[in-house]
């Protein structure tokens, strides 16, 4: 090998050894990913909400019924939005007819729905909700205390809640007064759009549901098989004669199916 060709091969091989390797670096683009939402609402964990723990039970089954039986009614012609839901006496499950149809319009795409807990003597939906008795109706009514400060978003669907509030010892004159009326009319200019369910006292023992009836566009009767008897419904009837009954729900009913039985609400 000449001296040219050896000086040539040797410059090759100082090159490849003096020569840093290149690394191609792949340039992935930095995505900033906002914090998870942490959307308002509550955990509902009572096996007496159906339509929220147990959708595909007949009894949620005859709650969606009862929903589609209530907006067909009322939504034939003029919107009747504010629904009052009662029983002639106690024990006869109102307040979860009330809770459980309130949801299962709620979890409609079309309705939006405002639950009223206005059984003061004896607030239970809170309970059912699994949540505190907070500030509500009655601070509204009394302390003036803004609707918009005192509602629950409960996450369930669209479902707005405004709980009974603090405990009054005239229930009957507050449900009586004027007062209550403008409220009540105030609430339902203000939410045109949406159904307001109140869930009230019970009929006959009490005279405030008497004055409520007075100012809502239907009724919905609640009545347990085998507690409440047809002159205790004929008597509720006339109570609240004015007002259209939209339909009776006939509660804990037992119904053969198959080889077994099931209690459920239907209208």
């Amino acid at each position: 090998m000449s001296r040219i060709e050896d000086a040539l091969e040797k410059a090759a091989k100082l090159r490849v050894e003096t020569t840093p390797d290149v690394q191609v670096e792949k340039i992935v683009p930095k995505i900033h990913l906002p914090p998870p939402m942490t959307l308002p609402g509550i955990t509902v964990t009572n096996p007496l909400l159906v339509t929220v723990n147990d959708p595909n039970t007949q009894a949620a089954e005859e709650y969606r019924k009862l929903k589609s039986f209530i907006v067909k009614l009322t939504k034939e012609g003029t919107f009747l939005n504010m629904l009052m839901v009662t029983s002639s006496i106690g024990g006869e499950g109102k307040s979860l007819t009330s809770l459980n149809l309130a949801i299962s319009m709620a979890q409609d795409f079309d309705h939006t729905v405002l639950l009223v807990d206005a059984d003061i003597r004896k607030p239970t939906l809170h309970s059912y909700l699994g949540i505190e008795n907070s500030i509500g109706l009655t601070d509204c009514l009394l302390d003036g205390v803004e609707v918009k400060e005192a509602l629950i978003r409960t996450g369930i669907g669209k479902l707005n809640f405004l709980p009974a509030g603090r405990s009054v010892p005239n229930p009957a004159e507050v449900f009586s007064s004027q007062r209550m009326s403008d409220f009540i009319l105030e609430m339902k200019n203000r939410y045109p759009d949406r159904y307001i369910i109140i869930d009230s006292p019970p009929v006959l023992p009490f005279a405030e549901t008497r004055s409520l009836s007075a100012i809502v566009d239907g009724i919905v009767l609640v009545a347990k098989e085998g507690l409440v008897t047809l002159h205790n419904i004929e008597e509720t009837i006339e109570c609240v004669k004015g007002t259209p009954m939209l339909g009776i729900v006939y509660n804990d009913a037992i119904t053969e199916k198959n080889l077994g039985h099931y209690q459920y609400c239907r209208e």
